[in-house]
């Protein structure tokens, strides 16, 4: 059972171990040894026997066949209406196969099972709305993906995001010192225009504890100083953890069940540590999926609740609009058509969208909702880990024009995307298919530039000598 040098079945554990595999532009030799890459069908066939439950194995058995999840997949759309691109037969010829055959299976069947788990579904779950037997096939093929990395058949980023989780504790090479550094450098910074701004780090007894995505202090520092300035003018109890401030999970996205839940309880020491009231989390829908709603169970949580409450951003944000903390300046609201991209994970998957709802209802005077919107809203096209896999762009890209034909239709120029991938997604597709007369932006700058500053908290002008 060869293993590679690059692609194998082991975790990345070390910095040497990723760096190695980062040296590998764009994961060359990975796929070359993957073809080489065999079964340890043993293990499999151990994987399948103790983590292949009742209701994966039901789901399977009472499909029916009858094609009503088809039109539920913006892939199958977006590649017009190929059978093969059917929710059903995609889980079917994969995870079904794999356990009738009772993993008995080569090293070109697995490779097969990877290129669909990864670029014919996003795990968006829009398919389980429409099966009349409640089948939920993306819960499926995000169980698929789990026991391909168990096996080394992993996309090259995805191995290496997860390795990012284990090695650094975020997706990408922010230390605690640089992560520190950040907070410090944007609360000087916000001091400009709010002199008494502080990011309070590792503060104790708070009401919120703000957890965010690595990206903002890596590359959207401002994000970070945006979310304070936010805080702060609402008049929040709040603070961020030195360590366990990362809630995304590129590790999820890759399949590796580990990694998922080192990085969960890297929060919840924080939240025992800090003793927070509640848990904030970014404008990030897969972030709040792998922390507040998967996260208590990868934590062992019986309850299957996190150790206290945890509020997606636009939660918060439409709390403190309606309770006065944040006030808009009317004069200052959207004057132009604008519309609303729906994250799948907190909204499909949780529920929140009520409050995104409430949230334009203060801030927009042209917002014009997509046809199919809220639970029924398709994926941004970049979900699942989608956007950033380079072996499957040309799939990814294909799939990001659904989601313009969507915007394109409610005549809108601007679209608000309140998730890091929606956001990333639809900036590709303007980028993709040549538009330039559509925007895109987060919450948080929007709302700042509208949201009414206290008297107190401006620079106060220098008396005359």
């Amino acid at each position: 059972m060869p293993e590679g040098i690059l692609c194998n079945r082991k975790p990345i554990n070390t910095e040497e171990d990723l760096k190695r595999l980062l040296a590998d532009k764009g994961g060359k030799q990975y796929y070359e040894e993957m073809k080489n890459l065999d079964v340890d069908v043993r293990a499999l066939q151990d994987t399948l026997e103790k983590t292949c439950k009742s209701r994966t194995r039901t789901w399977l058995e009472i499909c029916a066949h009858c094609s009503l999840c088809a039109d539920s997949c913006y892939l199958y759309q977006a590649n017009n209406r190929d059978p093969k691109q059917i929710p059903s037969y995609k889980i079917q010829s994969t995870l079904g196969e794999l356990i009738k055959r009772n993993g008995r299976v080569d090293t070109e069947f697995m490779m097969h099972c990877m290129d669909v788990a990864w670029s014919q579904c996003t795990c968006c779950n829009r398919c389980g709305n429409y099966c009349p037997h409640g089948i939920d096939v993306g819960v499926m093929m995000s169980y698929l993906r789990g026991v391909l990395y168990s096996q080394g058949f992993c996309p090259w980023e995805m191995k290496i995001g997860a390795g990012m989780h284990r090695v650094y504790g975020a997706q990408m090479d922010v230390t605690t010192e640089d992560w520190v550094e950040t907070c410090e450098w944007m609360a000087e910074e916000g001091q400009e225009q709010i002199p008494s701004l502080e990011i309070p780090i590792d503060k104790e007894d708070c009401d919120i504890m703000y957890v965010l995505n690595a990206r903002e202090p890596k590359i959207y520092p401002d994000d970070v100083q945006a979310a304070a300035m936010l805080f702060h003018i609402a008049g929040e109890s709040w603070t961020v953890p030195s360590e366990g401030w990362e809630n995304t999970s590129l590790a999820m996205f890759a399949g590796d069940w580990e990694a998922c839940k080192m990085n969960v309880q890297r929060m919840y020491d924080a939240i025992e540590r800090l003793r927070p009231k509640c848990v904030v989390e970014t404008e990030c829908g897969h972030a709040h999926r792998a922390s507040a709603v998967e996260g208590p169970y990868w934590a062992g949580r019986e309850d299957g609740k996190a150790p206290v409450p945890y509020m997606h951003y636009v939660e918060w944000l439409a709390n403190a609009i309606r309770d006065g903390k944040i006030k808009i300046d009317p004069n200052k609201k959207i004057k132009e058509p604008c519309t609303l991209q729906d994250s799948c994970n907190y909204i499909r998957n949780h529920g929140l969208e009520k409050h995104t709802r409430y949230i334009m209802s203060q801030i927009a005077e042209d917002f014009r909702e997509m046809d199919e919107h809220g639970a029924h809203n398709y994926c941004c096209g970049g979900g699942g880990g989608f956007n950033g896999i380079g072996k499957y762009r040309e799939e990814r890209d294909k799939g990001l024009f659904m989601k313009l034909q969507q915007i394109r239709a409610t005549g809108a120029t601007l679209v608000i995307s309140p998730c890091h991938n929606c956001w990333d997604a639809i900036r590709d597709t303007m980028e993709v298919y040549e538009v330039h007369d559509i925007k895109w932006s987060f919450l948080k700058p929007l709302i700042l530039d509208m949201c009414i500053i206290p008297d107190h908290l401006k620079p106060q002008e220098e008396e005359e000598e």
